[in-house]
Parts: C-alpha cells; structure tokens; sequence
C-alpha cells in the first residue's frame, strides 16, 4: 500500500512538474521579452521595414507571405531563413522572397545588441510592421522565439498550402495548426496585396469555367501565356486588381464578382461553408482587419522554440 501510495504520488509529481514546464515554455513568449536586453530592437526593426516597404510597395506582402510561410513548418522558428532547405520547397521556389530585408534588420539590431534578438522574432515583427506600413491593422506581438538549425523542402512542401487546393484541403492544413476556417479566410485576406506569376493562375483563367468573370479572365491572358515554358511565364498580376497595393477588403468583394485570381482565393467562394466569412468581410473591413490582426497572433504561437531550444543566429541565413 505503501510502496502504491509513492508510486501514485512520484506519478503526481511527474505530471506538476510536465504541467510546470509546459505553462512556463508558454510564459517565454512576452511582447516585453526585450525590454530589458535590447530596448531598442523593436524600433530599428520597425526603421527598416519602413524604409524597405517605402521602396517597394510590394514588400509588404512579402514579408507577411514569409512569415506564413514560416509558421506553417516546423513552427515560426525562421528556418525559411536558412539558405538550404524550405527556400527550396515548391510553393517558395522563386517567389518567396524579401530574406534580404530581414538580413538587413538583423544586421542593424545585432550592431546595438549582438546575440539578443532571434530571426524568428525579427520575422513576426516584420510582418505586424509590414501590415502597418500600408494601412493594414497592427497587433501585440509576443517575443521570445528561438531560431531552428534545421529546415526541410520535403516537410515544406507537405505542410504548405498551394493555389491548387480545394476548400476542404485548406480547413485541414489550416486546422492541424490550430487555425480555425475562419483564421483561414482572415489570413487569405493578406492577398489584398502583392502579385502571382501567370505560372500561378493560367489553369485558372484558361479553363472557361463557370467560377471566373469572363472579362476579368481575358485581362489576365494578355499578359500570361497559355502554355507553360513561353516568354512571359513568370509574368507578375496583382492579386487585388483594384487597390493593389494597400491594406483593405477589396479581396472579398472580387471573390464575391468571381475575380479571385488564384484558384485558392476563389474556391472561399464558391457555394461552401467560407461564403458567409467572405461576404461578411466584403461588408465590413473593419471586422476583417480585426480577426486578421488576431488569425495572425495565433499563427504566431504556432510551435514557438523556447528556453534552451534552437539558438539565436547571428545571420539569418546559417546557423551559428
């Protein structure tokens, strides 16, 4: 009985202690992790997100893109970052892009605080201040990541979402990162900005369906070829035709003309369970910027390194 008890209390204690670590991992993540080591940081980052997106409005989209891109693999560790491995997966190859912008922010705060502030953090900041730098709404960012020494192209391409999915495929990834369908449709919203290569949307406007705007598709063809492999392949289109370059709800109101560019965008309105998030968000911009600012603090808590895990790099690019 005896021997029953201390094993049931040992049992207690293992748990407490599993329960200890767990809630005190989470504690890591604090929007006032640098407040002490590195006061400044915040501000130099949000200085040269500024300055990159004031050169080229389009950067904006590609940095929130990058840190999406990073979450949905191993977690929001940057291991986008690293030279070999995710930057090579299909769905970044070639378009992800703006790794020089976040080299050149870490290089500015490893010049006031070397060894302090981890690229994954850099990268989460960069996206909130992105978002700012063009109307788009800002949110608290939780700080303390670590970075990852390690990145794969195979698991890239197995968790990333890509323009050919259908909606119940999207619901999926988004779900096995704990991202509800209405996180999904928020954070797709982010294709307010930026552009796609025709590579990305010829199935879509050269197959006479029934889900496309007829005139939007023929626009479209001027510049993208049919076939792939001819000059103009990799031809650039806004995915928001309207206000390309600015932080709004236009997205939604092209779905609802069937002017989605991607078959992915699309597909959120096309009869199924996101129509009514959609059109919602059509009606009220407000209500979109809201849940995109919150979709994008929840993608940011996506399997976080923490404590001793990982290391802080002194390049982005390679490990330590």
């Amino acid at each position: 009985m005896r021997n029953s008890f201390i094993s049931h209390a040992s049992t207690a204690t293992v748990v407490f202690m599993l329960l200890l670590l767990s809630t005190t991992c989470k504690a890591q993540l604090s929007s006032t992790f640098y407040d002490q080591n590195c006061p400044n940081g915040l501000s130099t980052i949000r200085n040269a997100i500024r300055t990159a997106v004031s050169r080229e409005r389009r950067m904006a989209a590609s940095l929130i893109r990058l840190h999406f891109h990073d979450c949905f693999v191993q977690g929001c560790d940057a291991s986008i970052l690293l030279e070999d491995g995710e930057r090579n997966a299909l769905q970044n190859r070639g378009s992800a892009r703006g790794y020089e912008i976040i080299d050149s922010a870490k290089a500015q705060v490893e010049k006031i605080c070397p060894g302090v502030v981890s690229c994954a953090d850099i990268l989460a900041v960069a996206a909130r201040d992105a978002s700012v730098a063009v109307g788009g709404p800002s949110w608290t960012v939780k700080l303390g990541r670590r970075d990852s020494t390690t990145a794969s192209s195979s698991l890239a391409e197995q968790e990333l979402p890509r323009f050919t999915d259908g909606l119940d495929s999207l619901i999926s990834r988004f779900g096995t990162k704990g991202l509800s369908a209405r996180d999904m449709v928020a954070l797709s919203g982010s294709h307010t900005l930026g552009q796609a290569q025709c590579s990305s949307f010829r199935g879509r406007i050269y197959n006479n369906g029934s889900d496309i705007d007829v005139g939007f598709a023929s626009t479209r063809k001027r510049r993208c070829p049919g076939t792939s492999g001819q000059p103009g392949d990799s031809n650039l289109a806004p995915l928001d035709l309207v206000t390309p370059n600015s932080f709004d709800n236009n997205y939604f109101k092209n779905l609802l003309q069937k002017k989605g560019l991607l078959q992915s965008d699309q597909i959120l309105f096309s009869g199924g369970s996101t129509d009514s998030i959609v059109s919602e968000y059509s009606r009220s911009p407000a209500t979109f910027k809201s849940d995109f600012a919150s979709a994008m603090i929840k993608m940011g808590d996506i399997g976080p390194l923490t404590g001793s895990a990982g290391q802080i790099r002194r390049i982005c690019s390679a490990i330590n």
